[in-house]
């Protein structure tokens, strides 16, 4: 509808970007409108993730908008020359288009054409969302109404697609298959014509970047996948909820310190003397050798690890107590209306000792109760009758709910003796049961995202 020109602003003395619409829609009253609506839009959402709008008018008849110049390629161009970006790039990216559209959403706006070609990149890796031409106000104006289908088909929610009602997950929908695009190198569905492509989006399953991509972590995997479910219901609940989730998954794939890593960090950091009022840094001009702190380091592990060895014959491995309870995962719990199958051949990696391996469901989409499952589960077996006192799971998957029961026999039946919870990177259930039992079954019973993983499964 429109070309963008660079231009110089002769009064304040900038370089600007000027958008002005083609000749033949200017008798176009509708595409008047939108262009006009755009200039409206984006004046309402000052973020530092939006293009900002510095003035609107006409020549003529000619509709123009003065924008502000953003030096730099936008995101379609980025993934044409570089091809699939590296999982902490690509988060980088839609972390701050996230950001931007959360904050419009708040102003009751929901862009409808969210796509690369309408993410410019600045020189400083700052990105910049424009294009609100179909912008539409939720408060103002309502929901869009039905039978009408705008927006760009590779990036279209199905909702949108079938002319339905769109809000705000709608462009959750759109930002997850930006997403995909950016780790994938290629958009989730392809097809020959709008209507091909947009019906794909309706029909066809939600596809996944770890089948495309096996480096990407599981957790971004299911974060991309609830944001591209069928139904706006099953996505997250708000942008900003996605928004967390990447950064989430953007402190993973960044290598974040863990607790260890952060000790050594603060022991070897030189500290300043009390009242100097120099920051935590090193002292301009002073040196000290972390050799000190180093050897400190290495004493304390090594009374640990020697109290840790104490704690284990106290417990009874090599004297008196309680033995060490060993779990071993033997087999899914799916009972009717499942098939009593649930990836059989990964069970084992749920006890193997290794967390970077997992045992997982199915995908189902965030509802198991959509398909008339109650739940879904993973057996482990103590190898003899045994009074538990606690249950440890560790999942990249966090977020799901989950309880623990507990059976005499592996195929049941089993009895609830842990209660729902959701679970986090790692959850200690806390069995409340004085009653000895040889097989504990963790019930998965809400999905975070599509399908959740058992990294390990460990006696507390």
């Amino acid at each position: 509808m429109s070309s963008v020109y660079r231009a110089r602003d002769r009064v304040l003395e900038r370089q600007v970007a000027i958008k002005l619409l083609h000749e033949q829609f200017v008798a176009d009253e509708g595409a008047v409108e939108r262009f006009r609506r755009e200039a409206t839009s984006v004046a309402q959402v000052a973020h530092e993730n939006v293009v900002t709008v510095i003035d609107r008018g006409e020549d003529g008849r000619r509709q123009f908008i003065v924008f502000e110049l953003v030096e730099g390629p936008n995101l379609k161009e980025v993934v044409r020359e570089r091809g699939p970006l590296p999982a902490a790039d690509a988060l980088h990216y839609a972390i701050q288009i996230g950001r931007a559209l959360g904050f419009a959403h708040e102003q009751g706006l929901v862009h409808r054409d969210v796509k690369p070609q309408n993410v410019l990149v600045a020189p400083d890796g700052r990105v910049k969302v424009t294009d609100f031409g179909i912008a539409r106000t939720l408060e103002l104006e309502g929901l869009t109404r039905t039978g009408t289908v705008l927006g760009t088909s590779e990036y279209v929610a199905p909702e949108q697609a079938r002319g339905e009602l769109v809000g705000p997950a709608t462009d959750i929908y759109a930002l997850g298959v930006v997403l995909f695009e950016l780790l994938a190198g290629e958009v989730p569905y392809g097809g020959d014509s709008f209507v091909a492509i947009a019906m794909r989006h309706v029909n066809d399953p939600v596809p996944s970047i770890r089948a495309r991509r096996p480096d990407v972590a599981w957790r971004l995997d299911t974060a991309v996948a609830r944001a591209l479910a069928k139904s706006p219901a099953d996505r997250f609940p708000s942008m900003a909820a996605l928004v967390t989730e990447l950064e989430a998954c953007l402190a993973q794939a960044s290598g974040a310190a863990d607790g260890e890593t952060a000790i050594l960090t603060a022991l070897t950091t030189v500290q300043p003397a009390p009242g100097s009022g120099a920051p935590a840094a090193a002292l301009p001009g002073r040196k000290r050798s972390v050799w000190p702190l180093v050897a400190g380091l290495t004493g304390l592990v090594v009374a640990a690890a020697i109290a840790m060895i104490f704690a284990v014959r106290d417990n009874g491995e090599t004297g008196g107590g309680t033995p060490a309870v060993v779990l071993r995962a033997i087999g899914a719990w799916d009972p009717p209306p499942g098939d009593g199958q649930e990836h059989d051949a990964e069970i084992r990696l749920a006890t193997d000792g290794d967390p970077a391996t997992a045992w997982s469901t199915e995908r189902y989409g965030a509802a198991l109760a959509v398909i008339g499952k109650q739940g879904v589960g993973l057996v482990v077996d103590a190898g003899a009758a045994v009074a538990l006192k606690r249950l440890v799971v560790q999942t990249d998957t966090p977020g799901f709910t989950a309880e623990v029961l507990a059976g005499d026999a592996a195929g049941g039946p089993f009895t609830r003796v842990a209660d729902e919870r959701v679970v986090g990177a790692r959850a200690v259930f806390g069995l409340a049961t004085g009653a000895s039992h040889r097989y504990f079954v963790v019930w998965i019973t809400t999905l975070a995202g599509d399908a959740a993983r058992l990294n390990e499964v460990t006696a507390g």
